[in-house]
């Protein structure tokens, strides 16, 4: 069977041969008229033959023979395999329409995928030595310098990133603060109230919020470690700064700033440390009443603390840096709630304040800012059941049934705490704190 190049080769051969007749007698004058005759009959017979054959091997109208042609010849280098059988000899019909619709979609979504991911890809962070110069500074211990030399550097590159785990519709975001040597803590935490699952169609999810190994010699080693958690569980956020005690407001800053970019339908978010037991069923019935988009913001709230003077203690803060008498009021870091619309609202809050050492004093400011009240609720214990850490209450699981959150248990602790929680209890009296 002729295929189409084929009868053009064959055409071509025709009109380009020479036939010449000798000159002779009137009858074969005659017979070569007539032979000329039935040579153009031959070959109009023959091209309507190809024509016919092409026209039936492709399933096309006759009028279409020539626009396949045409087009063959505008896209030479489009293949006929990417193209849809139902549009691929016609021009005027769906080809050019197709090809202006689908044009902006896919520049407008190429745009939207720019625009939403993590900016920072380099860290170019330098000394701030104007502080150098400043009697003040000099008297200062050398972290709080090394904090101030280097506040201005707000946000570095990630090293891990999980923007699926914001996929569709997230009801409960669970963010859990720990640093890289804390494996054991992160992995009691997916045993018992981080597992991810999804209740009467409200999906939950889990994350974990690191930085770097603050130990140079040690940090390829736990590198390597967490490259490989990461691999198995899939659940880590990791930013190239050091883990350290000043740093947990960068954490903070961060995480803000990836909830930004990244988690446009999360309704709400919990957020706490790697040492607390959290029940999530609380939480959740919690969380019946509340409606989507209000400014949520609820935990164990401090109000008019004031800021530790002592250099003994660990959450000191020199006059030069805070000079204000009473912090804002702020919700304890070992574990609150806010609204996802609020978390947004607080990154933008939270880069029109210079960082602050202690972060969840920080987010208070951030509070202020916006306007907005944390508001203090019995079920969150940052410190405990009871402030007395030797108290038996401490470490009754009757009211650990009935909180949302308490702070602190070491991961055998959380272990045996969770399965004394979720077993057939009997306790005397249910407290009523929901």
């Amino acid at each position: 069977m002729l295929s189409k190049s084929h009868g053009h080769d064959f055409l071509e051969a025709i009109s380009t041969t020479n036939i010449n007749f000798p000159i002779g007698t009137g009858n074969r004058l005659e017979r070569s008229q007539g032979r000329k005759k039935t040579i153009y009959k031959t070959v109009c017979l023959s091209f309507l033959l190809i024509i016919t054959v092409t026209v039936l091997q492709r399933g096309m109208a006759p009028n279409q023979f020539m626009q396949g042609q045409q087009q063959k010849e505008l896209l030479p280098s489009e293949p006929l395999k990417s193209q849809k059988r139902d549009n691929a000899f016609s021009i005027s019909s769906t080809f050019w329409k197709t090809k202006k619709e689908k044009a902006p979609v896919k520049e407008e979504s190429v745009t939207a995928k720019q625009t939403k991911s993590w900016d920072v890809t380099t860290t170019n962070c330098s000394a701030n030595q104007n502080f150098s110069k400043v009697d003040w500074f000099k008297g200062l211990e050398p972290n709080f310098q090394q904090f101030l030399l280097y506040r201005h550097c707000r946000y570095f590159p990630m090293l891990i990133n999980h923007p699926e785990k914001c996929s569709g519709d997230v009801y409960l975001l669970i963010v859990v603060k720990s640093i890289i040597t804390q494996h054991d803590r992160r992995e009691a935490i997916r045993r018992t109230w981080g597992q991810e699952k999804e209740v009467e169609g409200k999906r939950i999810r889990t994350l974990f919020l690191l930085g770097t190994a603050s130990k140079e010699e040690e940090r390829a080693n736990h590198q390597k470690l967490l490259d490989y958690e990461n691999h198995i569980y899939g659940d880590i956020l990791q930013w190239d700064f050091l883990d350290s005690f000043f740093n947990l407001t960068l954490k903070e800053v961060h995480f803000l700033k990836w909830v930004d970019i990244y988690c446009d339908n999360v309704r709400f978010i919990f957020k706490g440390d790697d040492d607390v037991f959290v029940s999530p069923s609380n939480i959740l019935e919690f969380l019946e009443d509340k409606k989507e988009g209000e400014d949520l913001f609820v935990g164990d709230v401090l109000y008019k603390a004031r800021p530790i003077r002592k250099k003994e203690n660990k959450y000191y803060i020199p006059s030069a840096l805070y000079n204000k008498n009473i912090y804002p009021p702020y919700a304890g870091g070992g574990g609150f709630i806010m609204g996802g619309a609020l978390a947004k609202r607080l990154h933008k809050a939270s880069e029109t304040l210079e960082l602050y050492p202690i972060d969840d004093v920080f987010l208070g400011m951030c509070l202020e800012v916006l306007k907005v009240s944390p508001v203090g609720h019995e079920g969150f214990k940052t410190f405990g059941i009871v402030k007395n850490k030797n108290s038996k209450m401490n470490k009754e699981p009757c009211f650990y049934r009935s909180m949302l959150v308490v702070h602190k248990l070491l991961p055998p602790e959380l272990l045996q705490m969770w399965d004394l929680v979720h077993s057939n209890l009997t306790c005397s009296r249910k407290l009523n704190i929901l």
